[in-house]
């Protein structure tokens, strides 16, 4: 596959063994998919056996920063700083956009889009990357938001850690459309068709004790 500075280079990870129609590597879609992402999974091997943890993360340019605690699995297992080997991971995501519903069992299915990311995680020491990764991590959550509450002081610094993952090894694969039911059910008398999925903020809820004078941002009522 030819590769630019718009696209991904596929590799035998990346190329799926089924459906390969769906999957691509387009930057500015596998940019799309994450940034709209809330929890990524990220897989790893420890003591010869797989681990699949759920975690919060943020994209800067081509880097992922993903959140953990300095006590974490991943995080132990890293190495500290640029010149460690690293954790070989795969990090995923995935939204559901919509449930498709055909006339046959067999050929039901979901609309979705996913991301896969193979690389080497490796913990974040330089204190003014760190900084950026964890305003990165508030505001990937909620834009505006780090700029919108305290920043950390040093004893919640030194009990955050955070691995940071280059987007080198990626590819996104997504499906959409109606049922494709087979010829002969086409006739047999069940509903088909795709329910769609929507997500996004409900109604915020103050906190009990919110001064009453304090407004709601402008932040969440865009969304």
């Amino acid at each position: 596959m030819s590769t630019s500075a718009d696209t991904y280079a596929a590799t035998d990870r990346t190329v799926p063994t089924r459906s390969r129609d769906r999957a691509s590597y387009d930057k500015a879609l596998v940019h799309a998919i994450l940034d709209e992402a809330y929890v990524c999974h990220l897989g790893f091997v420890r003591d010869g056996a797989p681990v699949v943890l759920p975690t919060l993360f943020a994209r800067v340019g081509d880097r992922l920063y993903v959140h953990g605690s300095t006590g974490s699995r991943p995080l132990r297992a890293t190495g500290d700083g640029v010149a460690a080997p690293g954790l070989p991971v795969c990090l995923t995501v995935t939204h559901v956009d919509g449930l498709v519903l055909a006339r046959s069992a067999f050929h039901h299915s979901i609309n979705y889009r996913s991301v896969v990311v193979h690389g080497t995680a490796r913990q974040v020491t330089d204190a003014e990357e760190l900084r950026t990764a964890l305003d990165a991590l508030v505001d990937h959550v909620v834009p505006g938001r780090s700029a919108d509450s305290r920043p950390a002081n040093a004893k919640e610094i030194a009990a955050t850690a955070v691995i940071r993952l280059d987007l080198d090894e990626v590819s996104a694969k997504i499906r959409t459309g109606g049922p494709r039911d087979d010829p002969e059910d086409l006739g047999l008398p069940h509903w088909s068709g795709v329910v769609p999925l929507r997500g996004g903020y409900d109604t915020p809820v103050p906190a009990d004790d919110l001064n009453p004078t304090i407004t709601l941002p402008d932040y969440l009522t865009t969304h």
